[in-house]
């Protein structure tokens, strides 16, 4: 399936861009601790959003500003406008990209959790983010095991034709050439895979040794 390139345009017209009389520093200053967005990508049941929610907790209780940013979730309000055809997905991207974008700047570690297939589609949000803010974690796993693990009966129903656009079944899925981090899931479990996220915010000194 061919994905069909599309521009967003603004419509709003006589609009200017508001500044913040506080600064990025200031926040950051306040916070204690720097902002990036992890942005992590894979197959449905590779283990995004059980790795998020596991580094979210250790970045709360450590007293940091982190929030995870759900792809279901999302789905239910901000993006409930939105199917999954190509064009759909590059729009859900786009504006999780713009919605992460505005959490940086308020200072929070954001931790987004979508499939987010297309190469095309990150490579937009990394490039809206400034240079080193955006970290792309790649949730590896096979899709035998995703098929494993899913207890929603998913990939049973996209086979079976019932969910038509699934990734990795009917849907193409383009693995990240150079992500900032690469997890094994088939090999790592939840607490070695947190542990490998924090050492790379540590590493890019969003958080302090």
């Amino acid at each position: 399936m061919t994905k069909t390139k599309t521009k967003t345009k603004t419509k709003s017209q006589n609009i200017t861009w508001s500044h913040s009389h506080v600064t990025r520093e200031e926040r950051e200053k306040t916070l204690g601790h720097g902002a990036c967005t992890l942005w992590f990508t894979g197959l449905s049941g590779s283990g995004k959003s059980t790795v998020a929610v596991t580094v979210e907790r250790v970045l709360v209780e450590r007293g940091l500003s982190a929030y995870v940013l759900d792809g279901d979730n999302i789905r239910h309000g901000l993006n409930s406008n939105l199917g999954f055809s190509p064009e759909d997905r590059t729009e859900n991207i786009r504006r999780i990209g713009e919605v992460a974008k505005l959490f940086n700047d308020a200072g929070v570690i954001v931790l987004t959790a979508f499939i987010s297939p297309y190469r095309e589609d990150r490579d937009a949000v990394r490039k809206t983010l400034p240079d080193g803010e955006f970290l792309e974690v790649f949730v590896d796993c096979s899709l035998d095991e995703c098929e494993r693990r899913d207890v929603k009966g998913l990939y049973q129903k996209a086979r079976a034709g019932e969910i038509p656009e699934f990734t990795g079944i009917s849907a193409p899925y383009e693995e990240p050439l150079a992500p900032e981090l690469l997890l094994d899931t088939n090999k790592l479990d939840i607490d070695e895979s947190a542990q490998a996220v924090l050492d790379l915010l540590q590493s890019r000194g969003v958080l302090d040794g």
